[in-house]
């Protein structure tokens, strides 16, 4: 087992009060951090377990829609959120003190081409990620909709 395996239930742990604490200060703690990029809690509802779930999340804006990365740190496999996203993609993500209703779609080749480097340019991290796994990392769209 990878150490990249064997550190998820500590990451889980910390994700769990990283959502406590940014929900408890409206955001002023946890959205953005001194040379991190900005983060936010999507809340997303399990595509098996239907069980209700929220986690912290960089984000590249892309006004009006903002932006998440499926890395999953390079994994082999894209992360949960992603396909519960798929199942469910109508949902809620929190950006600072504001909640926003918004409706979650794959981008397409072509706007995956255009806003891969926006991701890079807002955390360098992303390139290194792509080079650890086969697959393309996923970008996925979040549009505003109406509540």
């Amino acid at each position: 087992m990878s150490l990249a395996d064997r550190s998820w239930p500590l990451l889980r742990q910390l994700t769990g009060v990283h959502v406590h604490v940014y929900r408890w200060t409206n955001g002023v703690v946890g959205h953005r951090f001194p040379g991190a990029p900005p983060m936010l809690l999507l809340d997303h509802v399990g595509a098996k377990s239907a069980i209700k779930r929220t986690t912290p999340l960089v984000y590249v804006d892309d006004s009006p829609d903002v932006v998440l990365v499926a890395s999953k740190g390079g994994h082999p496999r894209n992360p949960a959120w992603y396909h519960n996203l798929l199942a469910n993609p109508d949902t809620i993500v929190q950006i600072g003190a504001a909640r926003h209703a918004v409706h979650a779609r794959v981008a397409t080749p072509e706007e995956h081409k255009r806003l891969w480097p926006k991701a890079v340019d807002t955390y360098s991290g992303y390139r290194g990620y792509q080079e650890r796994t086969d697959r393309e990392i996923p970008l996925v769209i979040l549009e505003p909709r109406s509540p």
